[in-house]
């Protein structure tokens, strides 16, 4: 692998993240193209209820007597927008998901209920996939061990965790990512969202508060939910709203009986998905100290993809990770496999090792992404510059740097940090959303478009996902063509980078 800045590079946290005001003219428009939208909808709608026109997306029926399974109206945006642009999602990939990937090419002559594939492929470069280190791949010395590693334990355990599901491989892994990241012990789960979903209600419970972020995740939300712990919400990394609540929230105690809290968590991502953004992680190391209360991070986007040795937010930040109580992540990203991690204090561990849903009744992890996942970590271990896996944590770093900047010398407005490998590029209007991901897909490159729900309503966005094996001849290419899109639709519309050339010496340091 070819690294264009081979030097260690230090970090300047102190890096704020700009976040530009909706132009105008870009909000008065998607604000109409909503409207539109939600009348057509409701007309269309009608003509399908008087059975004038034929319901083409799907439908609920019932069986006599029986109320509806769920509302009309929470189908709307699929009924009427996502049957429209389901060829911008879901696209069948016919090859792996590095820094270039294959796309099968289909047609539909049934709105979307089914495809014919045509035979072809479309090679296009990937900015869609969360490969941050860029090790998804099928060849080479990791796919080697993974194979190597079915014949002696073979694919699955068919059993949970405290039964017959726990091999000396999953030891193994659970202790190199305790090293790792520099805490006592952790423990490892099949699946990301489930270390989320099914872990937090085995720390918190009835008489406890979650603080939690406005951004957090389904999976956080969803494991705060079924914790049945008390849930407020802050503003997003604002550290003076938190502090609020948690200083009100200490006075007044539980709702009716004012008794104190039992415990309070607050719970934040590293880097969060769809912003781009870091938390502040210091500040909120100093709020749980001062306020005695826990700190849950997830670090799903944020671990092997942040930090001079990729180890997160808190390597990023140069904090101490004893104090973080609770270190949760996925290998789902920057390793290229599949579940999640919580680590910290051993008696930590050994709590949620008990009590845990995810232990006690899902199976354990698949040799063969164990084995994945370990051989990737062994890389990353290694603090040696010259080898395989600071030479990958430099490459992204230096990538995330470099397309960041030009991104935003061309006059895209562009949210989160500047270290992020998240790149979000702010679209607005819904029609742009598809038009955009079309448009890109002509020219030979694949990226995630998002709107609403998934956004608020007046910010949809794409959002480019760097990675190590982009080299910077794919970077100077996406980077042309979405130059010539974004003034096809123009995108490109900032005030604070009105359009500039750029100089690759003008390169911040990461």
């Amino acid at each position: 692998m070819t690294v264009r800045d081979p030097t260690p590079v230090p970090e300047h946290p102190s890096l704020e993240e700009v976040y530009e005001a909706t132009p105008f003219s870009e909000a008065f428009w998607t604000y109409v193209n909503y409207i539109i939208l939600n009348i057509f909808g409701w007309f269309r709608d009608f003509l399908r209820r008087t059975r004038i026109e034929n319901r083409k997306g799907s439908a609920e029926y019932n069986p006599s007597g029986f109320v509806p399974l769920y509302q009309s109206y929470e189908s709307f945006y699929t009924r009427n927008v996502y049957q429209r642009i389901a060829d911008c999602f879901n696209r069948p990939i016919g090859g792996v998901p590095g820094g270039k990937l294959d796309l099968m090419e289909r047609v539909t002559e049934d709105y979307n209920w089914s495809f014919n594939f045509t035979g072809n492929k479309i090679t296009t470069i990937n900015l869609g996939s969360y490969n941050y280190l860029g090790f998804a791949n099928n060849n080479g010395p990791i796919a080697d061990n993974v194979i190597e590693s079915i014949k002696e334990n073979g694919l699955a355990t068919a059993s949970s965790t405290q039964e017959f599901g726990n091999l000396k491989q999953h030891r193994k892994l659970e202790s190199l990512v305790a090293q790792f990241l520099g805490t006592e012990d952790a423990i490892a789960f099949g699946m990301g969202f489930a270390t989320n979903a099914l872990n937090i209600s085995s720390l918190c419970g009835k008489g406890c508060l979650i603080l939690s972020d406005e951004l957090n995740h389904t999976s956080l939300v969803l494991g705060a939910r079924l914790s049945g712990a008390v849930i407020k919400v802050y503003k997003h990394n604002d550290m003076k709203h938190l502090e609020r609540l948690l200083r009100d929230s200490i006075v007044s105690g539980q709702p009716r009986t004012h008794r104190p809290w039992q415990k309070i968590l607050i719970i934040v991502e590293g880097v969060y998905s769809m912003e781009g953004s870091l938390c502040k992680l210091p500040e909120l190391i100093e709020l749980k100290k001062k306020y005695r209360a826990y700190l849950y991070l997830d670090e799903a986007h944020s671990i092997g993809a942040m930090g001079s040795r990729g180890r997160g937010v808190v390597d990023y930040w140069k904090c101490d990770v004893n104090d973080v109580d609770v270190l949760m992540g996925t290998f789902t990203k920057s390793f290229a496999a599949a579940g999640g991690y919580i680590a910290g204090k051993k008696e930590l561990i050994d709590h949620i090792r008990i009590n845990s849903h995810a232990c006690a009744y899902a199976i354990s992890m698949s040799p063969p992404v164990v084995e994945q996942i370990i051989s990737v970590l062994n890389l990353l271990i290694d603090d040696d510059e010259t080898r395989e896996g600071r030479k990958r944590i430099n490459q992204l770093a230096w990538n995330t740097r470099y397309f960041r900047q030009r991104l935003s010398k061309m006059g895209f407005i562009v949210y989160g940090h500047p270290h992020s490998p998240v790149v979000p590029a702010l679209l607005y209007s819904p029609s742009k959303i598809a038009a955009f991901n079309r448009e890109m897909l002509k020219r030979g490159v694949s990226v995630v478009t998002v709107g609403f729900p998934a956004t608020p309503l007046v910010l949809g966005r794409v959002r480019f996902c760097l990675s190590a094996s982009h080299t910077k001849e794919m970077l100077d290419d996406v980077l042309k063509y979405a130059e010539e899109v974004g003034d096809l639709l123009n995108m490109r519309q900032s005030k604070l980078n009105p359009k500039k050339p750029f100089h690759e010496t003008e390169l911040i340091a990461h």
